[in-house]
């Protein structure tokens, strides 16, 4: 296989440099923005350096053609190791969520002196045996399932497509705000050019060892929403079951999101997670 160049992955921060670092992992086909900049500060002010980044093939870092990746999940783990070394970071809290939660772990143990603690949110473990557990909604399945209908050159149909998304992750407790969702997506969009390079997430083989969340060596802390219809709470519990001391924070009536009504509980459990 012929080496690919080193990507160029966008990060921004927040807070002083000098405090411990938290470096924020966000999910398959989210830019850096899926970490609101509220959100960032706010955890900022409890004292710690935050670091939100887009993943490659997002925001404003490197892209590949739609359908192609030339890289594997593997390489988004180094992504992340990347970061920290561009920030002079010896050693960070890494916080991933949903498939940034996959990353978080791998990265975790593979690099195990670069991670001071992990924080894995509304994701699934990594190296257990999922088959028994509760797959996705049939109701999210069959909205998933529409996305083969999205022409993704095309900004309005996606634009459309990625709030219905949205809402169909959203929290069972607290209202969707359709006005302020639709403005974010709209500058993720504008912002990334486009979203049709993200897709290529989803065709990302493994590349690396096989790992197993258990031989963790840092304190997990997990946050799950007690209604996410794509990883249901039943896999927040098994991540946490499986490594001993570990955490558990459910968020009630959570959805597969970051929902601003539940920063505060959010935000306190990773300020204290250490």
């Amino acid at each position: 296989m012929i080496a690919l160049p080193r990507p160029e992955i966008v990060s921004e921060t927040f807070g002083n440099p000098a405090d411990p670092a938290i470096l924020l992992i966000m999910g398959a086909m989210a830019s850096m923005l899926w970490w609101p900049e509220a959100f960032c500060r706010q955890l900022a002010e409890r004292g710690r350096f935050v670091i939100r980044y887009d993943n490659r093939d997002t925001g404003l870092s490197t892209k590949y053609t739609p359908g192609e990746p030339p890289y594997a999940f593997e390489d988004m783990v180094d992504d992340a190791i990347r970061v920290l070394d561009d920030h002079d970071i010896r050693k960070a809290h890494v916080v991933g969520m949903s498939m940034g939660g996959m990353i978080a772990q791998i990265v975790a143990l593979k690099y195990p002196t670069r991670v001071g603690a992990l924080t894995v949110i509304s994701s699934s473990p990594l190296g257990v045996d999922t088959s028994g557990l509760p797959g996705a909604s049939q109701a999210y399945k069959e909205h998933s399932s529409e996305s083969a209908d999205v022409d993704w050159s095309n900004r309005g149909q996606v634009l459309d497509f990625m709030v219905k998304d949205a809402r169909a992750i959203a929290s069972s407790l607290h209202p969707f705000d359709e006005g302020r969702t639709r403005a974010m997506i709209e500058e993720d969009y504008d912002r990334s050019g486009g979203l049709a390079s993200a897709s290529n997430h989803f065709l990302l083989k493994g590349g690396g060892q096989e790992r197993r969340i258990k031989d963790l060596t840092v304190p997990l802390l997990v946050i799950h929403g007690t209604a996410d219809p794509l990883f249901p709470i039943e896999h927040g519990e098994a991540l946490a079951k499986a490594v001993p001391g570990a955490r558990l924070v459910r968020i009630e009536g959570g959805g597969h999101e970051l929902h601003r009504n539940d920063w505060p509980q959010i935000i306190e459990a990773i300020a204290t997670h250490r």
